[in-house]
C-alpha cells in the first residue's frame, strides 16, 4: 500500500508529518491493507491563523478493482484528524468489502 502526504500552503508537511500522517494510517487501514493500492491523505488549515477545529485531514483509498473511497474530519490538531478520517474510512471500506463477498 503506497501512501502519499498532501498538504496546504497553510500546513508545512515536513518529514515529521509524514512520519506521523503515514503510521496513523498504517495502523488504522491495517487490516484492510491487502486490498488497497494507494492511500491519499489531504491535510488543510481551513481557517488559516484563526485557530480552533481548523484542521480537515481527508483520507482517500484506492481499493483494488474499485472506484476510490475518501473520508473526512476536522480536528484542532493533525494526527486526531487523521485518525480519525482513516477510521471512518476504514469503516466505509469494511462494509463496501462486506456487501461484496455476500453478492
Amino acid at each position: 500500500m503506497q501512501i502519499q502526504i498532501n498538504t496546504d500552503h497553510n500546513i508545512h508537511g515536513d518529514e515529521r508529518v509524514a512520519e506521523v500522517c503515514e503510521q496513523i494510517v498504517r495502523d488504522a487501514l491495517a487490516p484492510i491493507a491487502k486490498r488497497l493500492t494507494r492511500v491519499e491523505v489531504h491535510l488543510k488549515d481551513t481557517r488559516g491563523p484563526k485557530g480552533g477545529e481548523d484542521i480537515r485531514a481527508t483520507v482517500e483509498a484506492r481499493p483494488e478493482g474499485l472506484r476510490p473511497y475518501a473520508a473526512h474530519h476536522d480536528a484542532s490538531d493533525i494526527p486526531h484528524a487523521v485518525k480519525a478520517a482513516a477510521k471512518k474510512l476504514r469503516q466505509r471500506l469494511e462494509t463496501e468489502f462486506d456487501k461484496l463477498a455476500h453478492h
